[in-house]
This record gives structure tokens, sequence and C-alpha cells, in this order.
């Protein structure tokens, strides 16, 4: 069963793709012709010239809108491609849902001729957030462990790397998206829609949701935190893996 057939029931009300985000993502892409996108869940950042989603959870698949690119039940490590058969490839935050990491960066190389494309965040970065550091150490501890550093995959595909900076008020809801509005991560569907929080499960974070809620409360967290309310943007680690082959 695919990670997101448990996890993914509320992912379309959550996860709605940003387009400060999408706009940097197209930008990468640039004039190419044919995409397939690894690990496409709902369909975010899928431009128009997608003609083949990936993705291995029907639970997500079901909630892609219609006249999205055509979708196929497949993972990564094994795309139903012929070589080069793409101009490029986009994954966006897939990769730390793959069994074989190497499979699946040899996939993209495979099947695609002039691009590559893929968002993740560097982990190093990522577990200092206030969130994690401060009352999720559970959460953080869980993404050391399946967390694939970014001079990994940049070294595999030979890509340069690009800070993906995450909006105050950004619309897709993955970890770090509500860095200035706290009382969200009080909202079940909002920890379900990331699965940094999902996976950890409830009774791990219990603890610190009743740490946050009472420095909310109490007016600590605003206190401590006050520089974040006056930045339009935070780097919360993600990070834009482009590579021209």
């Amino acid at each position: 069963m695919a990670v997101y057939d448990t996890l993914g029931a509320t992912y379309g009300a959550t996860r709605k793709p940003d387009p400060r985000i999408a706009a940097r993502i197209t930008a990468a892409l640039g004039e190419v012709g044919s995409v397939v996108n690894v690990g496409a869940g709902t369909g975010g950042y899928e431009p128009p010239t997608t003609v083949l989603a990936v993705e291995p959870s029907a639970t997500m698949i079901a909630q892609r809108p219609a006249g999205a690119a055509p979708a196929v039940r497949a993972v990564a490590e094994s795309l139903p491609l012929a070589d080069a058969s793409v101009e490029a490839a986009l994954a966006v935050l897939t990769v730390h849902h793959w069994t074989d990491v190497e499979a699946g960066l040899s996939e993209l190389l495979r099947v695609a001729r002039r691009r590559i494309v893929l968002m993740t965040w560097d982990q190093s970065v990522t577990r200092e957030f206030w969130l994690l550091r401060e009352y999720f150490p559970e959460a953080a501890a869980f993404d050391d462990k399946r967390a694939i550093p970014v001079e990994t995959i940049a070294t595999r595909l030979g890509a340069r790397v690009e800070t993906v900076p995450v909006p105050h008020d950004c619309t897709d809801g993955f970890l770090a998206a509500y860095w200035r509005r706290p009382a969200a991560y009080l909202d079940p569907v909002v920890r379900a829609g990331a699965s940094g929080l999902a996976q950890p499960g409830e009774e791990a974070l219990r603890p610190g949701l009743a740490r946050l809620r009472a420095d909310l409360d109490s007016g600590a967290w605003q206190a401590t935190h006050a520089d974040l309310l006056t930045m339009a943007e935070y780097d919360g680690g993600y990070r834009l893996l482009v590579a021209d082959l």
C-alpha cells in the first residue's frame, strides 16, 4: 500500500499549489514540450505540457482535477516510459517517499532528455524550524531518518541548487508552510496534510501540541518569535534542484 493511500485522504483540502512556488518550478522547467510528473499526487505544480503523471496512490489519483494529465499507478523506481521519451522529468516533494532513491534518480535520468527539476528539503536547515526544534523533536527525528541529503541528489543529477523561500501566506500546506501562522498546526487536518507530522503519529506529537497551545494562549510564542511576524518569507530548507542534461 502506498503511503498516501492512508495519509492522503484530506490532501486536496490543505495542499493547494502556491502560485509563487509554481512560478519558480515553471521557470526551472523552461520551454519544454513534454513533462513526466513523478510522485504527482493530486497534480499540484503540474505544467500544461505534462504528458503523464506517475503516482503510486489510488487515493491521490482520485483527487486529481478534471482535465489533469493522464495518471498511472507506478513508482519512481520503475517508470513506465521509454528511454529519453520526455523532455523533462518533474518530482516535487516526493523523493523522501521512494524506497530506492538511487533507482529513482536513475529512472529520471533515463527517461528525460533535456532537464530534471526536483524539489526537496535540506534537513540540516529544516530541523532548525521553530516547530520542530521547540515543539516536535520527534518529527525532526523522523525526518532525520528519511530525508535525502541535497548534496547527494545534486551530485547524482549534476544539478544546481536554488532556495525556495516560503511565503508567509503560503497556500500549499507542507510542513513549514505555516511558519508565521502557528495556530494552524493545532488543526489535525493541517497536520494530516504534511507527512512529516502525520507519519510520526498523533500520540508522539501530543506533548508538543499541548506546549504550543499553551504558548499561543499565554503569548509566549509571539514574544519569542516576534521577528517572524514582520517577515514576508522564510527559508524553511526547501530546495529546487535543476539538472540540464
